[in-house]
């Protein structure tokens, strides 16, 4: 997926709270399914497609968790106290 260069037109943000959650659905007879809940609001991630998988799918879904991964590692590292770029250990 090329990086965007476009103003986006319009943005959303959703902030966390004590009850967002992120859950991933897999089904037998679609593709699967990421919901973002966050309360009142939901948002749900799929494919181009409802019964196939493209190359495109599967490289913003990789580029997804890396970005995901990201965010997790940056709040984590807010969360303890620690500077930007320090490891977080478990």
């Amino acid at each position: 997926m090329s990086t965007r260069h476009k103003r986006p037109t319009s943005v959303i943000n959703l902030n966390t709270s004590a009850g967002a959650r992120a859950e991933h659905r897999p089904y037998r007879l679609r593709t699967p399914v990421l919901m973002l809940d966050f309360g009142a609001t939901s948002v749900l991630v799929t494919t181009s497609a409802t019964n196939r998988v493209t190359a495109a799918d599967v490289e913003f879904a990789r580029q997804l968790a890396e970005q995901a991964a990201g965010f997790a590692a940056t709040v984590e590292r807010m969360f303890r106290g620690l500077p930007a770029g320090a490891a977080v250990t478990k």
